[in-house]
């Protein structure tokens, strides 16, 4: 990594919930791994949502494929494309001040190898304006993550469960079962790593197995369903604040019924337009 020069202003000294005039740095990422510290990182699909969670302290806002599925209507991450990802970046970056804003490379954007790859972070970083991109994919991925970050773009790996392979998986099981499948995602954090990757998120994995990983790499783990030990945690946003219907991952833990809020809000609105109850005088011009 190279050493900051002088002029350079130091890391935060601390993700969440910090203040300060500048992004959060992939530079703020490591220095949070040697504190111990651990983060939280959200997605964020739009820039009013993004703004809350800037505003609330979160250091690292993901904006993640995951849209197919919670903003966009689609079935699974699959259909996401590269125009729907850049749009949606660019809101959620214009919606922040503090947060390092790390952009997903959707399914075919960076699959055919690093030129690609590389074609497309750069759109991201250049047309959205994100700090980091994200692409899932261990060993096999490992070329892509080395150019782009050779290229100068900072790339967080994805391992584990990988939403993308939903057809070749035929769902969404646990990796990492069974010492053959652990000694696999040993090997992708290590790739990933060695490839130059800021950080690695660990997706429905043995809690065990986690913690055998981020004790094992010197880039910090990010968990979404892989237990305690992991350096930071994400969630979807609609996820944790109870906008999903129906079920949810084993994974989630929500903080808040805001589907059931809205309902009842929208309701009562419509109950106040029926009766005449609104618009009343306060909301009236003369």
């Amino acid at each position: 990594m190279t050493q900051p020069s002088p002029a350079q202003k130091p890391v935060a000294k601390s993700l969440y919930g910090g203040s300060g005039s500048r992004r959060i740095t992939v530079r703020d990422i490591a220095a949070a791994k040697e504190r111990g510290e651990k983060w939280p990182m959200l997605t964020a699909y739009d820039a009013m949502t993004a703004s809350v969670f800037d505003e609330a302290g979160i250091p690292v806002l993901l904006v993640g494929d995951s849209m197919g599925n919670c903003h966009l209507g689609y079935e699974s991450t699959v259909p996401v494309t590269m125009d729907e990802i850049t749009l949606l970046s660019a809101a959620v970056v214009r919606g922040t001040k503090r947060a390092l804003v790390v952009g997903d490379l959707p399914f075919g954007s960076f699959q055919e190898g690093p030129v690609q790859a590389l074609r497309n972070a750069t759109r991201l970083v250049k047309e959205a304006g994100v700090g980091a991109v994200k692409l899932e994919g261990g060993e096999r991925s490992a070329d892509q993550v080395e150019l782009l970050v050779s290229s100068g773009i900072p790339v967080m790996a994805h391992i584990g469960l990988t939403p993308q392979s939903v057809h070749a998986y035929g769902g969404y099981p646990v990796q990492g079962r069974g010492e053959e499948a652990a000694q696999q995602l040993l090997r992708d954090a290590k790739a990933v790593q060695d490839a130059g990757a800021f950080s690695v998120v660990l997706e429905a994995v043995p809690a065990e197995l986690a913690a055998e990983v981020t004790r094992s790499l010197y880039i910090p783990t990010v968990g979404i369903g892989a237990g305690p030990d992991c350096d930071g945690q994400v969630l979807v946003w609609t996820d944790m604040a109870g906008m999903t219907a129906g079920r949810v991952p084993k994974f989630v833990k929500q903080y808040v019924a805001l589907r059931e809020l809205l309902g009842s809000a929208a309701k009562e609105f419509a109950e106040d337009v029926v009766g005449g109850a609104f618009p009343a005088e306060p909301h009236l011009f003369h």
